[in-house]
C-alpha cells in the first residue's frame, strides 16, 4: 500500500497518510513515542491520492475481555493478555481500560494484583496500551434490572478504605469508578475520585433525579453505558435516563453495536448530548470468537450469532454482554447516517482520550502521542491497514494477509 511503510532511522519513523478530517496529505515524523514534526505534502500528485487515511487511535473505556481472554477471571496469563491486546490493535484500538466488575473484595484485589503483574511483565507497547483501569461496581444499585448481571452478593455501599486499597493494588491505575448515587455515601465516593484524579461515572443506577443532579454538582462526570443496566419498564417521567440525558455535566457513554440500543434511541441520545457522547464496546471475553454455543462465567449457556449478538440460550430476548469491537460501533453510527463518520470516529478516539486527560487535541500534531492508524473507509466499512503505537507499527494487515 503506497506510503504506508514507515521509514526509520534508529527511533525516527516517518508515516504518510491523508488526514481523516481535512483530507490533506501529511507526513508525520515520530520519535520517542511522540509526533515531532508534521509536514503537508503537495496535492495533485496521483501517488498521494492513493495514500491511506490517517486517524487517531481508538480509545475504549470499557473492555471486560476479548478473544477468549477474560479480565475478570483469576489465572489469566501474560501470553493470553498479550494476544488480546494484539487483537485490539488489529481493530484500531491504541488505548483501553480493562474493566473489573462487581465481585468479592478479595477477588477484586486479586484481579487488580494480577493485572499489575501482567503489565509489569509485558513489553512496552502492550503495557502502554492500558491507559487505566475501569472499576464497574461494586457500589451500584442492588435492584434487579439496574444491577444487570452483577452478582447481588457483592453489591455494597461505597467504602473508601477499600478504594484506597484497590488503588494501591492497581499501582494507581484506577481511572474510572462506576457507581450509583442512590447510596447515602455517594458524595464521599465522588470526593475520593476527585482527589485521586479518577472519573466518577453514574451507572447501574436506580437513583432519583435529585440524587443524579446532586452527584453531578459534586463532580460526577460521566454515565456508564447509558440506556443499559436499567429497569425493563420505567415511568414516562421523571426517570434516571431522562435525568442523565438532560444533565450537561455528564458525558454519556453508549454501546453502539446495534443490539444494546435501538436506532431511534441512539438518535435521541446523540441529539440530546450534543457533542457530549462517547462510544464504548463493553466487550466481554467471547467478543471476537466464532459464532456458536458457549458456557459463560456470567449467564451460563449463551449463544453468539454470526452478526455478533450475544444472548442467553434459554431466552434469546436477553443479551449476555457485548461481543463486537469498538470500530464496529463507529461503523454502526456511520451506517445510521446520524453524523459524518469522522465525527463518530472522534466519539471513539478523541472524546474518550480527552476524558482521560490524554492530549487528544494534539493528536496528529507536533507533540501529540504517536498513536494512530492508517485505514481505508468505504461507505460505512472501515478497514485498519496499520496500527501505530508510540511510533511503532504494532499491526500490519499486509503482513497478516500476505
Amino acid at each position: 500500500m503506497a506510503g504506508s511503510k514507515a521509514q526509520q532511522s534508529d527511533d525516527l519513523r516517518i508515516y504518510r497518510g491523508i488526514h481523516y478530517r481535512s483530507g490533506i496529505p501529511l507526513e508525520l515524523t515520530c520519535a520517542g513515542g511522540r509526533i515531532v514534526h508534521v509536514r503537508e505534502l503537495h496535492t495533485g500528485d496521483a501517488a498521494l491520492d492513493r495514500l491511506p487515511l490517517i486517524a487517531p487511535g481508538l480509545v475504549d473505556l470499557q473492555v471486560n475481555g476479548y478473544g477468549g481472554a477474560d479480565l475478570n477471571e483469576e489465572g489469566l496469563q501474560p501470553e493470553r493478555f498479550a494476544y488480546m491486546v494484539e487483537q485490539l490493535w488489529s481493530l484500531g484500538v491504541t488505548g483501553f481500560l480493562p474493566t473489573i466488575i462487581t465481585n468479592s473484595p478479595e477477588t477484586i484485589t486479586n484481579l487488580l494484583q494480577q493485572l499489575s503483574r501482567i503489565l509489569e511483565l509485558s513489553e512496552a507497547n502492550i503495557a502502554h496500551t492500558v491507559v487505566g483501569i475501569h472499576l464497574e461496581g461494586p457500589f451500584i444499585s442492588p435492584e434487579d434490572g439496574p444491577r444487570g448481571a452483577h452478582d447481588p452478593r457483592w453489591v455494597c455501599t461505597p467504602d473508601l478504605p477499600l478504594l484506597d486499597a484497590w488503588q494501591e493494588q492497581s499501582c494507581g491505575r484506577l481511572r474510572i469508578v462506576t457507581f450509583s448515587p442512590e447510596w447515602d455515601d455517594a458524595h464521599s465516593l465522588i470526593a475520593w475520585c476527585n482527589r485521586h484524579g479518577v472519573i466518577a461515572s453514574i451507572g447501574h443506577t436506580a437513583a432519583s433525579g435529585e440524587q443524579i443532579r446532586s452527584a453531578a454538582a459534586a463532580g460526577a462526570r460521566m454515565s456508564t453505558h447509558l440506556g443499559n443496566g436499567a429497569h425493563p419498564v420505567l415511568p414516562r417521567h421523571p426517570n434516571y435516563l431522562w435525568e442523565q440525558l438532560a444533565c450537561d455535566a455528564l458525558t454519556a457513554c453508549v454501546i453502539a453495536d446495534g443490539f444494546h440500543l435501538s436506532e431511534p434511541v441512539m438518535k435521541v441520545f446523540y441529539r440530546a448530548k450534543a457533542g457530549n457522547l462517547i462510544l464504548v464496546s463493553d466487550a466481554v471475553a467471547l467478543a471476537g470468537m466464532p459464532p456458536g454455543l458457549y458456557q459463560a462465567a456470567v449467564g451460563g449457556e449463551v449463544v453468539l450469532s454470526p452478526e455478533g449478538r450475544l444472548c442467553l440460550a434459554a431466552d434469546e430476548r436477553l443479551l449476555a454482554g457485548s461481543a463486537l469491537p469498538l470500530i464496529q460501533g463507529v461503523e454502526r453510527m456511520a451506517a445510521m447516517n446520524l453524523c459524518p463518520w469522522q465525527e463518530a470516529w472522534d466519539m471513539a478516539s478523541v472524546k474518550p482520550a480527552e476524558m482521560l486527560g490524554i492530549p487528544a487535541k494534539a493528536q496528529l500534531a507536533p507533540g501529540g502521542p504517536a498513536d494512530f492508524l492508517l485505514l481505508r473507509v468505504e461507505g460505512s466499512v472501515m478497514t485498519v491497514h496499520q496500527t501505530v503505537k508510540q511510533g511503532h507499527i504494532v499491526y500490519d494487515r499486509e503482513k497478516i494477509t500476505s
